[in-house]
């Protein structure tokens, strides 16, 4: 039985969701599913705009030949070539052998190695600018290379002003009956794993997103469609404002979150202490996390979020505690940068986890590693809280 949506009257989705997978990528934790999109537009000509996940195939497969109500299909445009957009590729070229693959160079070569298909005399090679006409409608097609795949690109719809967006202003996230972010009660509570989402798989690539944007403000966009996460119309402005600031890798806001390993309760203790004095004195929007039991993609969105950050963590066989190393090794690997930083280092007889962290945070770009690294010795002392309390006014005064 079909699940279709009309974004308009000739433009259907036909996308689905997985409410069983645990692990996006078998990375990252999705404990509320995650949704597929994937679009029928309907003219004079047809076309299926990029595929789902295996997972949903019987779902998507219905959907499309709901859509089409007997139909041929001309065209399957394709965005992106992830498998969790292109799993169904085959399946359509078997329902449909006369269709069309649209997409680049590069799609068709990835194409060529995930799945034996045969592309001969199948394929319409598009480059930057290139636009395809289906009727009434015509795609303009909008090359976004490493955002996040090198092959990517969107398609802008210029009658309806759609802009078809690849994996860009996605969300983790089932949908929960409502497809538009106008039919939610509240689209920004949507901004925590929005902003997860971004921070993880595309965090990265922020100069390319910047290009990316750069050309989406020359368009006329009433609609963004995604490939994952609600349809976007209305008003999105500030979705727009936070791919921004996100791919500038300037903070969301002027906060401050702590992130604290500790074996044994003491190096938690100075972290809590230390977040205490930081909301008597008025700083809002504190969080804190134990970096030994929250998934780093949740630490990541919060290094996204916020414009300070506090790390405290006990030394480990001469070395940093992993779950630390860990966070700070994917801050590098994400290309984060532009924060300021206080440190609280513990050890009980060579302490070196502050050294270290010193160490990894002036490698990255722009971090301002604060004066006065707060050093335990096991456990923090009465005479230590004037320590804790300088830190505290360093990050109070920076904010």
């Amino acid at each position: 039985m079909h699940c279709t949506r009309e974004v308009t009257k000739d433009i259907i989705w036909v996308g689905g969701n997985d409410r069983r997978l645990a692990l996006f990528e078998n990375l990252f934790p999705i404990p509320d599913g995650v949704s597929y999109n994937s679009y029928v537009i309907l003219d004079e000509k047809t076309a299926v705009m990029d595929t789902v996940d295996a997972s949903i195939t019987r779902q998507f497969i219905e959907n499309v030949e709901h859509a089409l109500g007997g139909r041929k299909l001309d065209y399957l445009v394709i965005n992106h070539m992830e498998p969790d957009h292109c799993a169904t590729i085959g399946e359509l070229l078997r329902i449909h052998p006369e269709l069309t693959l649209v997409g680049n160079e590069k799609t068709f070569r990835l194409i060529s190695q995930f799945y034996d298909i045969d592309m001969e005399g199948r394929t319409l090679a598009v480059k930057e600018g290139d636009t395809l006409c289906l009727g009434k409608h015509t795609l303009h097609f909008v090359f976004a290379p490493m955002v996040h795949w090198p092959e990517v690109m969107m398609a802008y719809e210029e009658s309806e002003k759609i802009l078809f967006a690849a994996d860009a202003f996605g969300s983790f996230g089932a949908h929960n009956g409502a497809l538009f972010s106008d039919e939610v009660a509240d689209a920004k509570a949507e901004l925590p794993e929005m902003r997860r989402y971004y921070g993880n798989i595309v965090g990265k690539y922020g100069p390319q997103v910047q290009a990316v944007l750069k050309k989406a403000a020359g368009l006329d966009i009433a609609v963004i469609c995604p490939l994952h996460g609600l349809i976007w119309r209305g008003d999105f402005g500030w979705v727009l404002e936070a791919y921004d600031k996100w791919s500038k890798y300037e903070p969301e806001e002027k906060s401050v979150v702590v992130f604290y390993a500790s074996m044994y309760g003491d190096t938690q203790n100075a972290a809590e202490i230390l977040a205490g004095m930081l909301a008597q004195e008025g700083v809002k929007g504190i969080r804190v996390y134990d970096v030994s039991k929250t998934h780093v993609s949740y630490l990541i969105s919060e290094v996204f979020r916020c414009s300070h950050l506090v790390m405290a963590a006990p030394t480990y066989n001469n070395g940093l505690y992993p779950a630390m190393e860990n966070l700070l090794t994917d801050m590098a690997a994400l290309n984060l940068q532009n924060r300021t930083v206080g440190l609280i280092a513990n050890g009980s007889w060579a302490p070196q986890s502050g050294k270290i962290m010193d160490a990894k945070l002036s490698a990255m770009k722009n971090m301002r590693v604060l004066d006065g690294t707060v050093t335990l010795r096991s456990s923090l002392k009465e005479e230590q809280t004037e320590e804790l309390a300088a830190l505290c006014r360093q990050i109070v005064e920076s904010l």
